[in-house]
């Protein structure tokens, strides 16, 4: 064989198949036009996990998302949501339709600065949460901000570790609670905000390979422009930092996020 086949042949063994990552964080019921955002993550990524806010905000993005094989959107409410005291209905809209659904997110805690002063009610609709989806079977995808070692509290308070997966959104919290996280299983979706930060390389380098996952958070807000396009090279962007930060093959570190993320989404 000649010195340029091999060479091809090496490169071909060492980048990932097109549309071999997955968003497992995202929020395509932001963009403008939704089914055009889905139809644009269907063709440029594997799979996606397309979150909501609020269960309303579910409802809609179902129904514009529902041909989409690749696209799996969660039943949310989003702990901001909660932390402005008017979402009962959406609490009990979010109680009824929890049974029937498989992907659960976005849900969580978040006792940042803006958001402390509702800390108690905030624990209060999550625990009503985490009990909707305590009989197992489900994904759910975490938001936790300075809120990491409550929320693994009320998990295993309503025994929803075992039968569930939950992925810990860009996650922020102590290395204790990485830790603690991990003994229980949880995993952990990356994206390029945490590992812009020295601790959040850190426990980009420290989580087990088989916990990881990656994630865009995009659009980043209501409205927001998607391109898929510009997403996918963002996570295929993450996977080469994540194989230098971990020293690991980049072949086989895309390979075993991708199977660890269709596990879960296909």
């Amino acid at each position: 064989m000649e010195a340029t086949d091999r060479a091809s042949a090496l490169n071909a063994r060492e980048e990932p198949a097109p549309r071999a990552v997955f968003d497992m964080h995202c929020h395509l019921d932001f963009a403008p036009d939704v089914h055009e955002a889905g139809a644009d993550a269907q063709e440029q990524l594997a799979g996606a996990f397309s979150v909501t806010v609020s269960p309303a905000g579910y409802v809609r993005a179902a129904r514009e998302l529902d041909s989409f094989e690749r696209v799996r959107v969660g039943l949310g409410l989003h702990p901001w949501w909660i932390a402005d005291g008017t979402c009962e209905d959406e609490v009990a809209l979010f109680e009824r339709l929890a049974p029937c659904e498989r992907f659960i997110g976005e849900v969580g805690l978040d006792f940042g600065r803006e958001h402390a002063a509702r800390r108690e009610a905030q624990l209060a609709t999550f625990d009503r949460v985490v009990s909707a989806c305590a009989d197992g079977g489900k994904v759910l995808s975490i938001h936790a901000v300075r809120a990491a070692g409550a929320t693994l509290d009320v998990l295993e308070r309503r025994s929803a570790l075992a039968g569930n997966v939950c992925i810990f959104h860009r996650f922020a919290g102590t290395s204790d609670e990485l830790h603690r996280a991990v003994r229980l299983g949880c995993r952990f979706s990356i994206n390029p905000k945490m590992l812009a930060s020295k601790r959040g390389r850190a426990y980009a380098r420290s989580i087990p390979e088989d916990l990881l996952l990656l994630e865009t958070d995009e659009p980043s807000g209501e409205g927001a422009a998607y391109d898929a396009h510009a997403a996918r090279l963002r996570l295929e962007s993450m996977i080469d930092e994540l194989a230098a930060l971990r020293r690991a093959p980049r072949f086989e570190l895309a390979a075993r996020i991708a199977h660890k993320s269709a596990e879960l989404l296909l």
